[in-house]
């Protein structure tokens, strides 16, 4: 277990989870989904940690919704873990950004399409916080032995990596189990990414596509295969959601979704 997580009250068996919005969207969504979120796993007794990005650099068109302000949506991500003790975790995008956002979170996410950038990993790596490396859809889980000594070498070994699919044609993606188990071999702790990895990227119209109906079989297989952690975007209506509602889970299903879970990895410890 992560020791960012070590200060909640957990199933010493557990997985952690990384839930929330897609993008911080207005103050109130925010809180509400954070409190619901952190009821949940308070009487399921699972560690986590709220997420929501503070802007959505990579988006489909140029139209699409990218956030109120960064200044604006970090100070929101702030107050979540003043307010309600939560640990933090949000996207940066370039090497400035991991300077700037660092204060105000617990965790720093390189998104996938990123986890290349030498320069953003080694700035975020400088920071001291947890990194959180997503694997790009373009590279195997084994391949992000380097993405990972790029922060290593800034001396911060609190890494997480997580898987969140692999292109499969233009507008699909697959998920190759086995990079759970080659990752792990990294001696980092894994996330399984399962909302992400259900996403249908580059649709003629513009806007992200998505198969949520799946959404407890990834789940499933992820904890079985032996993931230490799952990410689930969520949010209270999906359809009304500003970015990525396509392949949410809405909010009201999350706890029937981790009991299920939370049986599952009973079963395979």
């Amino acid at each position: 277990m992560n020791p960012l997580l070590s200060t909640q009250k957990y199933d010493e068996q557990s997985f952690f989870l990384l839930a929330g919005p897609c993008v911080v969207e207005s103050e109130q969504l925010v809180f509400d989904t954070a409190k619901a979120i952190k009821e949940i796993c308070s009487r399921l007794q699972i560690p986590v940690v709220f997420k929501a990005s503070y802007r959505k650099a990579n988006r489909s068109s140029a139209a699409s919704f990218t956030g109120i302000g960064d200044k604006a949506a970090l100070e929101i991500l702030q107050q979540v873990r003043t307010r309600l003790h939560l640990p933090v975790v949000t996207d940066i995008h370039t090497a400035e950004e991991a300077t700037m956002a660092a204060p105000y979170v617990d965790i720093l996410q390189i998104p996938a399409f990123l986890c290349r950038q030498t320069d953003l990993l080694e700035a975020a790596g400088r920071t001291g916080k947890v990194i959180n490396i997503k694997k790009g859809q373009f590279v195997s889980g084994p391949s992000m032995k380097f993405a990972a000594e790029k922060i290593q070498k800034t001396g911060n070994n609190n890494i997480l990596l997580t898987e969140r699919g692999t292109t499969f044609g233009y507008q699909d993606l697959i998920v190759d189990f086995r990079n759970i188990a080659w990752m792990r071999e990294l001696g980092h702790p894994v996330v399984m990414d399962v909302t992400h990895s259900l996403q249908q990227p580059n649709q003629a119209a513009g806007v992200t596509g998505g198969q949520p109906a799946l959404i407890e079989t990834l789940a499933s297989a992820a904890i079985a295969a032996g993931a230490d952690g799952l990410f689930i975007e969520t949010h209270p209506n999906p359809a009304t959601a500003k970015s990525d509602g396509a392949n949410m889970l809405p909010l009201d299903k999350l706890e029937q979704l981790l009991i299920k879970m939370i049986r599952i990895r009973k079963a395979v410890i």
